[in-house]
């Protein structure tokens, strides 16, 4: 059984990724999270990009543990903000993690905006790194509009105000399984499998 570890302590991306695991009918890999090795110091989120945080997370975790180690990077995109939150997504109102606050501040900042303008994307970069071996990145989009109240229970971050394309409801009314389909994070792990089961 091969080993790889998904550097996060969010449960809910480790469900995720077991799921995509799962169903790819990848025996052979056995998903960690951080919360199954021994701690080690995790440096700051400080790149330009998605790509730059899910490479930086992924070579800290290979390093620290000799393992195979995945690390996403991953946040919303708002046109009407410029692209922003991005790669801040997490920060947004100021304090990591507050998901609430995050949320709440988007719909503020967007409060005048028109309907025909509230275009967003989530966007996802995952990075696989081998330690003394290679190094993969891939991407993963999912583009939608930004509702004007939270919606739903399932999901986490930003979840609640986004409605994806050709949907009538939030990414947070939908189940683990249909967004795991379709998300940017899925789409994203989905580009890994290949590179997983040369491992396994």
């Amino acid at each position: 059984m091969t080993k790889v570890l998904l550097a996060t302590r969010n449960a809910k991306k480790l469900g995720e990724l077991r799921r995509i695991v799962e169903a790819a009918g990848l025996s052979g890999i056995e998903v960690l999270g951080l919360a199954d090795v021994d701690e080690f110091e995790e440096a700051p989120e400080t790149g330009a990009t998605f790509e730059d945080n899910a490479l930086a997370k992924a070579r800290d975790a290979a390093a620290a543990t000799g393992l195979p180690s995945v690390a996403d990077d991953s946040g919303i995109s708002v046109d009407a903000l410029n692209g922003m939150p991005g790669v801040l997504s997490a920060r947004w109102a100021g304090k990591h993690g507050d998901d609430q606050a995050n949320l709440e501040l988007v719909l503020a900042q967007t409060s005048d905006t028109p309907d025909e303008r509230r275009g967003a994307g989530f966007v996802c970069a995952a990075a696989l790194v081998v330690p003394g071996g290679d190094e993969q990145v891939v991407r993963g989009e999912w583009r939608g509009t930004l509702l004007r109240e939270a919606r739903g229970t399932n999901g986490f971050g930003y979840d609640p105000i986004f409605r994806p394309e050709g949907e009538e409801r939030s990414s947070a009314e939908l189940s683990p399984a249909e967004k795991d389909s379709v998300s940017h994070r899925g789409r994203a792990l989905r580009a890994l499998l290949p590179h997983l089961r040369a491992l396994a």
